[in-house]
């Protein structure tokens, strides 16, 4: 089965100047390895942690997390390999991590007997490497090989290398992939589809592979024969191959920008392009072809709305047919979360006003059937995929909510009810907690959602340390799940806890998305300032009490609520954030969220500079304490936002902190104890700030 490769990451610069970018005097800072400026990272770093932890509870709260985190009672999630199911699992005695597999006979039970297949901890230290395990490509349909990818420190760049399932050992003179933000396919058992950097004039703008060569064993890499070329100007082009038995496909696949494609299907020798709009995704399983525009579609004298679900048959389509079953179609507080083909069916995921309901499709000669998929509780987050969906219809299900571990259960569609195989521990008391929903006009008017957490007798005096999260961009939706970090750091303590469903998400599908992007941007800060408005009018809190926290895009929200609403809170975290939007586009990834932000190069200037974060902080206004956290290794958002922003404020006079992880990548943090001391940073400087 192969999934359209939906990637987040690259788009063009445009090679006209818009105007003559201003001189930067802290543009020194974004030399990410250089001597001056990890220098000056280390003096931060000291001011931080000189401040936030030297105290007992400090400590405490650190070790409560990193406890959590290495717990050997979480749920090993698993995913199915052949006749195994394998788990990565990292804990105090594994701190890089294990992969391990085992049957599902004795993954049913309490205590699973695991066969270890690679230990990370013993292969960074015999290599002397950092690595982090990005994952594992098996070789269909025996699963006799894999390609593991192994991140130095965390980033996304990583190196991909053959290992045998059988020995267990890498392969000797085997497929090695070098670091690079690369994409590998399996042909066969001797070949590969390798996208990646080639050299000179081989990746797009944004930094991504433009090339796909076939690489056949015992060759030398430089060799190998070009298969597919994009433009340097797309975000990614990649080719590939599904090689699910009697379904065997050549693809290849342009992504122009982050919401906009094309697709290719190899035919008769050569690359055929799939008829669609360029806004919508596509995917295909066994004989069917599944379409998700993200705009309205017109195909003859009908007119499929953006975020629908539709299947047709692959062969009849790629002939010329266009006769489309509706598998989902949107409303205005329903949205497409998710599906997941199975053998013989297809698990829907609705998002219906930001929670899941799960439901089991089944085509017939008359068209499809739609069942309710039990298990899915009130104000909750759930999700179902396929265990192998090309041999079975059996399925994993997950679900949780604020307050509630996640549990796994294992079903069979159409046989009997899902059976739970794990329960995850409570982490955290939830003794007199409640969740609620809430709503709220932000300033045009939109009707803003948003969940509390808060104790049932919670007092309204405006008084209760307040913890206001949110995301608000690239169409992810923030969901009830639960985060036993947020329970043991702060509702365990009294605090509350808000999580607030601005538009840039995808809580309502692509309109909800579409209505926060590029000169529309505001929206989404106003709906966020709307909710934080709306705490203190229902007197939960005051903005002395009350703090944020955001991360990556959140960043950037986090870097407006500071700018532009610095009178709503009494502080803010700032992670791994996006702040300084003239160069963002020259900076690592950058490029490729043009399409969501705009580019500086050209007039599009004239709307960003009004969320620009690090042009619109001044000397002479007072803002809120804030923390500043990234990491070196983060080769996506660069750490250069957070700390000019960070050498700005501090030149200007403002009380800022700055902490930066060597290791970590986009992620922060490298393994469970980088984790947990980041976690405990940032809800210890919270807490200090807002109680």
């Amino acid at each position: 089965m192969y999934r359209a490769i939906i990637v987040s990451l690259t788009l063009l610069i445009s090679s006209a100047g818009f105007a003559e970018e201003p001189k930067d005097p802290f543009q020194w800072l974004e030399d990410v390895a250089g001597e001056k400026s990890l220098t000056w990272v280390k003096e931060r770093n000291a001011v931080s942690t000189g401040e936030l932890t030297k105290s007992p509870e400090f400590k405490a709260l650190e070790e409560r997390l990193l406890k959590i985190l290495d717990s050997k009672d979480r749920i090993p999630l698993i995913t199915k390999s052949g006749p195994w199911f394998y788990n990565f699992w990292r804990d105090d005695k594994n701190k890089r991590g294990l992969w391990r597999r085992t049957t599902m006979q004795e993954y049913r039970k309490l205590f699973p007997i695991w066969e270890t297949v690679l230990d990370l901890d013993e292969l960074c230290a015999k290599e002397k490497e950092n690595w982090v395990w990005h994952g594992a490509n098996f070789l269909q349909p025996k699963h006799e090989r894999c390609l593991i990818a192994l991140s130095r420190g965390g980033a996304d760049a990583d190196v991909k290398r053959e290992f045998d399932m059988s020995t267990k050992l890498f392969v000797k003179d085997g497929f090695l992939v070098p670091e690079a933000k690369s994409q590998v396919s399996w042909k066969n058992p001797d070949t590969l589809y390798v996208a990646t950097d080639f050299g000179p004039n081989t990746l797009t703008k944004s930094g991504y592979p433009r090339i796909t060569k076939e690489w056949k064993r015992g060759t030398p890499f430089a060799s190998a024969q070009l298969i597919y070329e994009g433009e340097p100007d797309d975000m990614r082009a990649i080719a590939g191959w599904d090689l699910t038995p009697g379904f065997e496909r050549e693809f290849a696949s342009r992504r122009i920008g982050f919401y906009s494609g094309e697709t290719f299907i190899r035919r008769a020798g050569k690359f055929v392009k799939v008829d669609k709009p360029d806004d919508a995704d596509v995917s295909w399983h066994q004989d069917l072809m599944y379409f998700t525009p993200r705009t309205d579609w017109k195909v003859g004298d009908k007119t499929y709305p953006g975020g629908s679900l539709l299947a047709v048959d692959f062969d009849g389509f790629m002939g010329g047919k266009r006769n489309f079953d509706v598998l989902f179609e949107p409303t205005e507080r329903k949205s497409l979360a998710g599906f997941s083909p199975t053998k013989t069916k297809v698990i829907l995921n609705e998002l219906d006003n930001v929670c899941n309901h799960l439901y089991v499709l089944t085509r017939s000669k008359t068209g499809w059937k739609r069942e309710t998929l039990a298990g899915t509780a009130p104000l909750s987050s759930a999700n179902a995929s396929a265990v192998d969906s090309d041999e079975s219809d059996d399925y994993f299900m997950t679900g949780s909510n604020y307050l509630n571990p996640s549990s796994l259960h294992f079903g069979t569609l159409g046989g009997k009810p899902a059976e739970k195989l794990k329960s995850g521990p409570t982490f955290f008391d939830t003794k007199g907690l409640e969740i609620t929903q809430h709503e709220i006009a932000s300033k045009d008017g939109t009707k803003i959602p948003y969940f509390q957490v808060a104790r049932k007798d919670l007092k309204l005096d405006g008084t209760n340390p307040t913890l206001l999260y949110g995301y608000g961009g690239f169409e992810i939706s923030m969901l009830p799940a639960y985060n036993p970090a947020v329970g043991a750091a702060w509702l365990e303590k009294g605090g509350v806890y808000v999580v607030a469903n601005i538009r840039g998400g995808g809580e309502f599908g692509p309109k909800w998305h579409q209505a926060a992007l590029k000169e529309k941007r505001n929206r989404c800060y106003e709906d966020f300032a709307a909710v934080a408005e709306d705490l203190v009018k229902r007197k939960i809190t005051t903005p002395k009490h009350l703090g944020t926290m955001g991360g990556s895009n959140g960043g950037l929200l986090m870097g407006n609520m500071l700018t532009q609403y610095p009178d709503k809170f009494g502080a803010i975290v700032c992670a791994v954030p996006l702040l300084d939007m003239q160069r963002y586009h020259k900076l690592l990834a950058g490029a490729s969220w043009m399409a969501e932000y705009g580019n500086p190069d050209t007039k599009d200037w004239e709307f960003m500079k009004s969320f620009s974060a690090y042009q619109n902080v001044s000397a002479g206004m007072k803002y809120p304490r804030t923390l500043f956290t990234t990491s070196t290794r983060d080769d996506r958002v660069h750490p250069g936002h957070a700390r000019k922003m960070a050498a700005k404020m501090l030149e200007q006079g403002h009380d800022v902190l700055l902490y930066e992880n060597i290791e970590g990548g986009h992620g922060g943090a490298a393994d469970n104890k980088q984790a947990a001391f980041m976690q405990a940073l940032s809800y210890s400087f919270l807490r200090k700030q807002v109680k």
